[in-house]
């Protein structure tokens, strides 16, 4: 929803952690503004359950058209692309490995690189330990980028949405072994993003800074 029209020109692969409605939403309006004009399908990468989910919740003819069975005059306008965890696939010059995490429902974050930098992002999660596993065995990556949704007064809502607080994100930065990797707060929910940004600034840990909307970053 939020790409501008060169964007909406450019993308083709779409990769999803989830199938949480804020993670989904833009999707099929994405793929109905372009359905005339694709000359190749728009890719939607997601596991297994991720793919039944939207099968059967959204492109399901009852909440908008099934795009995976429907053609323009060019040929297929999208198509669903399994992806297996820690399985790595490539899309373009990227090499990305879905790493399963903790939330309410099936969820991947991803370790991503290019022949220059690697990265880490958790997407939605609670504590985890797998991610932190296998991003711990990597060398050196250049940034981790870690979701923190709710601040410390919410505590029993994050915990029932599989959500980090400030305090949770403390506990699960202990288990990064990369000491000066720099670490990037994701998935502040808007109308807290001000406790959120004194409370992880409390926490005083170096090397943690909160991600800045519309910001380019070189790693």
């Amino acid at each position: 929803m939020a790409t501008t029209a060169a964007q909406k020109e450019q993308i083709r692969d779409v990769i999803l952690t989830h199938a949480h409605l804020d993670h989904t939403a833009g999707l099929p309006l994405f793929i109905d503004d372009l359905f005339v004009s694709l000359d190749e399908p728009v890719r939607v990468y997601g596991t297994k359950e991720v793919i039944k989910i939207l099968e059967e919740n959204i492109f399901n003819w009852e909440i908008y058209p099934k795009f995976s069975e429907l053609k323009n005059k060019y040929g297929a306008v999208m198509q669903f692309v399994r992806i297996e965890h820690e399985t790595e696939i490539f899309i373009k010059h990227l090499c990305i490995k879905p790493i399963e995490v903790n939330h309410e429902v099936h969820t991947v974050g991803f370790l991503i690189s290019d022949d220059n930098s690697k990265i880490a992002i958790t997407g939605d999660t609670a504590e985890t330990e797998r991610f932190w596993e296998i991003v711990n065995g990597e060398k050196s990556p250049a940034a981790i980028f870690v979701e923190c949704a709710f601040p410390d007064e919410l505590e029993d809502l994050a915990f029932a949405s599989h959500h980090l607080t400030p305090s949770a994100l403390r506990r699960e930065l202990k288990k990064l072994r990369h000491a000066n990797c720099p670490v990037y707060v994701i998935n502040m929910k808007p109308m807290y993003r001000e406790q959120l940004v004194k409370q992880i600034g409390k926490l005083k840990i170096e090397n943690l800074h909160i991600l800045e909307v519309g910001k380019v970053y070189e790693l």
